[in-house]
């Protein structure tokens, strides 16, 4: 049954999801917003960082963008000269994807913004539930993608 006055999306843990998404994009946005990237440009970065040499494919299983965004999040990178890729040894058919120079320094500056935005979404739960959100998130994503 729907409820009157929008109290079902209330309770819609997709819809309110989406919003607090929404809510962490504008977050990061003002808070970053020197880096010039995205949230999810500063995830295929900090992906790239931790493990240099990934195809878009194995970019594509660790941040969970489908590869039609991840394509274009790729290309935009490489147009702005933050990425380079080369054929990959393994398979000739695959791209590994490295940073640039200019792609760490972009990372560096848009890293302390991605901690206030972190800290900025953490601080409207009580200090003791911090711990669980991220862990309850966490447990979503891990279950679900399996």
């Amino acid at each position: 049954m729907i409820a009157k006055g929008g109290r079902q999306l209330d309770r819609s843990a997709m819809h309110l999801l989406h919003r607090a998404g929404q809510c962490a994009t504008d977050i990061f946005l003002v808070e970053a917003r020197l880096s010039g990237l995205t949230p999810r440009q500063f995830a295929v970065l900090t992906t790239i960082a931790e493990e240099e040499g990934l195809t878009q494919t194995e970019l594509v299983e660790r941040t969970g963008i489908d590869r039609s965004t991840l394509a274009d999040i790729v290309a935009r990178l490489l147009g702005r000269g933050l990425i380079q890729r080369r054929r990959a040894k393994e398979d000739a058919r695959a791209y590994a994807i490295k940073l640039t120079a200019q792609g760490w320094k972009s990372l560096r500056d848009a890293e302390p913004g991605a901690v206030s935005a972190d800290s900025r979404l953490l601080a409207v739960l009580p200090p003791a539930k911090r711990q669980d959100f991220l862990e309850s998130l966490n447990l979503i994503v891990d279950t679900i993608r399996k």
